[in-house]
C-alpha cells in the first residue's frame, strides 16, 4: 500500500499522488481496490493527546479540591490555582504545536512570552519577584534574542523578521521604563538592552533590505 510521507496517510489503488497535498505517494500499490486513505498517524496523536488531557484535567481537579475542599495550602497562598495556571499553559502550549503553519520563530517567541509571564506570576505570589523580574526574564529575552537572529539570518521566512523586531523592542522596552521611573535597573536588563542594538546593527548589515521592507509594511511608510 502507498503512503504519502507529508499528509502520513495510507492510501490504497492505483493513485501516483496524495489526495490531500497532491505530492508523489511512496510505496507499492498492492491492492488494487481504491479506498478512503487511513491516517493511522493523526489517530495515535489523537489517542496521546486525549489521554495527557485526561491525565492533566484530572491533576488540576485533585489539586484544587486538596486546595479548597481540606484547606491545604502554604499560608495564604492557594497553589493548586498556579498549578492550574501552568497545566492550562502547557495544554494552550501543546495545542499550538500541532499547528503547522507555525514558523520556528513564532513557536519560540510565544512560548517564552507565555512562560515569562507565568514567571513573573508565581514570583509575584511566592516572594521570587526580583530574581523572576530582575535575573530570569531579561536572561530568556536574551536568549530569545540570539536564537531569532540567527533563525532570521538562517531561513526565508516571510514573518521571521517581524518577530525579530518585535523581540529586540522588548528589549529596549523594560530599561526605557525602569529608566523613567528612576528605578535601579539590574544588570540582567542593561545586557539585554546591549544585545538588543547589537542585533539590530546586525540585522541591518546581513538583511537590511528585510529590515527595510518591514518596517516599511508595519509603519506603512
Amino acid at each position: 500500500m502507498k503512503h504519502c510521507p507529508y499528509c502520513k496517510i495510507e492510501v490504497g489503488g492505483q493513485l501516483n499522488r496524495c489526495p490531500f497535498c497532491q505530492n508523489a505517494l511512496n510505496g507499492d500499490a498492492g491492492d488494487d481496490r481504491p479506498h478512503w486513505p487511513v491516517q493511522a498517524t493523526l489517530q495515535k496523536q489523537s489517542v496521546l493527546y486525549k489521554l495527557q488531557l485526561f491525565i492533566v484535567l484530572s491533576a488540576m481537579i485533585i489539586a484544587l479540591s486538596l486546595d479548597f475542599l481540606f484547606d491545604i495550602k502554604d499560608g495564604n497562598l492557594h497553589w493548586s490555582l498556579l498549578l492550574s495556571l501552568w497545566l492550562l499553559a502547557f495544554e494552550f502550549g501543546l495545542i499550538r504545536l500541532f499547528k503547522r503553519d507555525f514558523s520556528p520563530s513564532r513557536i519560540l517567541t510565544l512560548f517564552v512570552l507565555l512562560l515569562a509571564t507565568l514567571l513573573l506570576i508565581t514570583g509575584y505570589f511566592t516572594g521570587y519577584w526580583a530574581l523572576t523580574a530582575g535575573v530570569i526574564v531579561p536572561w530568556m529575552c536574551i536568549g530569545t534574542l540570539i536564537a531569532n537572529f540567527v533563525l532570521t539570518l538562517a531561513e526565508k521566512i516571510a514573518n521571521a523578521m517581524v518577530y525579530l523586531l518585535s523581540n529586540i523592542l522588548l528589549g529596549v522596552l523594560p530599561y526605557l521604563v525602569l529608566l523613567i521611573m528612576g528605578k535601579d535597573i539590574p544588570l540582567a536588563w542593561i545586557i539585554c538592552l546591549i544585545t538588543s542594538v547589537i542585533i539590530f546593527i546586525g540585522s541591518c548589515i546581513f538583511r537590511g533590505r528585510a529590515v527595510l521592507s518591514e518596517l516599511q509594511r508595519r509603519f506603512n511608510m
